[in-house]
């Protein structure tokens, strides 16, 4: 059945917005020659849209023949603005970006562990106010906000996960679960920017988007990211979607019973689970044993001993450190591989960004004697910034979704 004029030109527009997005500015011709299209139409789209007052003149392009240079046409950054938010149990991370995703102004608070669940969601809020102030943002259209925890995937809410290892201190949650400041900052962004669209995510899933987008696995439609700090994670990303599973718990990895740990993992201890082999408390106390002393100043404990290792691969000691640490880690990919058949994973989080390429290629070499399926390993490359891009695209894909919706058709 042919699409009515009115859906044709909606989804020509959407075409044209997308391509501007990810090319950037562009001529009438080159969106001619881009969407293929003909040349009344896209003059037709160019008119609607800066009409509706998402797109505008951006510069002239250098002309190749005699005669006055095209127009460039862009997307209207300043349309809207976007907040990105990485929260962590210590403290919190933000950015503050136009509606293309450019970084507008930067801040960071810490919050420390006696401060009251009341101040510390004011101090956070404020921080985001103030912040939007200073970049010249009168109103933020999203918030997009990574914490750690689960998402229920019925409501979109975070969960409590009493029973999971902090990924701030490694250890085990009481039953508090989460700090109670975490939860209650959603609803009171939103109550105070009742205008913008809130919305949370877990820290794991939105490493794992931002490396598909701009990181490591810009290449790959299917893969895991495996999450290596103070807690232990994954992200699966399936046919170039986000798998959250029934319950929002897909990827919980340091629950996953492992050889070389004493005992099983229960429904509320993960000791025992592969978080005992692989976090961050696990891989301080493997490099004391192997006399590996961390690169001061260089982060955490077990970060800090991984880098210095592979600043000294000729070393025997930071060697057998980092083979022992790679055995370990590929008895937790080698199920993963087992199950998914991802054909990649990247090596995430603190120590996966410590490790780096050394760390991979070790990996990578442990599973081919673990697995008969095919599997590159890589590192990160966007390091600890991952969360607050992945947060910060979801914003922009959010804000760009309702607005691309061009009113008027």
């Amino acid at each position: 059945m042919a699409a009515s004029p009115s859906t044709a030109r909606a989804i020509n527009d959407r075409l044209a917005l997308r391509l501007l997005q990810h090319e950037g500015p562009l001529t009438a011709g080159q969106l001619k020659e881009l969407t293929g299209l003909s040349r009344p139409t896209v003059a037709d789209l160019v008119e609607r849209l800066t009409a509706a007052g998402l797109i505008e003149v951006a510069g002239e392009a250098r002309a190749q023949r005699r005669g006055p240079n095209a127009k460039l046409y862009g997307i209207v950054a300043g349309r809207a603005h976007l907040a990105a938010l990485d929260v962590r149990t210590e403290g919190v991370a933000l950015v503050v970006s136009d509606l293309v995703g450019g970084v507008l102004a930067e801040a960071s608070l810490p919050i420390a562990d006696d401060t009251g669940t009341g101040p510390a969601v004011e101090q956070a809020v404020a921080l985001v106010e103030r912040t939007a102030k200073e970049a010249g943002a009168d109103r933020l259209h999203t918030v997009g906000i990574g914490a750690p925890g689960l998402i229920d995937p019925a409501t979109g809410e975070l969960r409590d996960s009493t029973g999971l290892p902090d990924p701030a201190t490694g250890e085990l949650r009481d039953s508090t679960g989460l700090p109670e400041w975490h939860r209650r900052l959603v609803a009171a962004l939103q109550e105070r920017l009742p205008e913008a669209r809130v919305s949370v995510e877990n820290e794991t899933n939105l490493a794992a988007l931002a490396e598909q987008r701009d990181g490591a696995a810009s290449d790959r439609d299917t893969f895991v990211l495996l999450w290596l700090g103070h807690g232990t994670g994954a992200a699966v990303i399936l046919d170039g979607t986000l798998r959250r599973g029934a319950s929002g718990g897909t990827g919980e990895i340091g629950f996953l019973p492992v050889p070389g740990t004493r005992g099983l993992p229960s429904a509320t201890d993960c000791t025992g689970g592969f978080h005992s082999l692989a976090g961050a408390a696990a891989v301080a106390r493997l490099a004391a044993d192997h006399g590996i002393a961390p690169d001061p100043g260089a982060g955490p404990e077990a970060a800090g001993a991984v880098r210095a290792a592979v600043s000294a691969p000729g070393n025997p000691a930071p060697a057998r450190f980092l083979d022992t640490l790679a055995d370990r880690v590929a008895v937790g990919v080698a199920s993963v591989v087992a199950l998914l058949d991802p054909g990649c994973v990247v090596l995430g989080g603190e120590l996966g960004q410590a490790g780096g390429t050394e760390l991979a290629a070790r990996v990578q070499d442990r599973l081919t004697t673990l697995s008969p399926l095919p599997v590159e390993v890589r590192p990160s490359t966007l390091g600890g910034g991952a969360v607050l891009r992945g947060a910060l695209l979801t914003a922009r894909d959010h804000a760009q979704d309702e607005l691309f919706g061009v009113p008027g058709h």
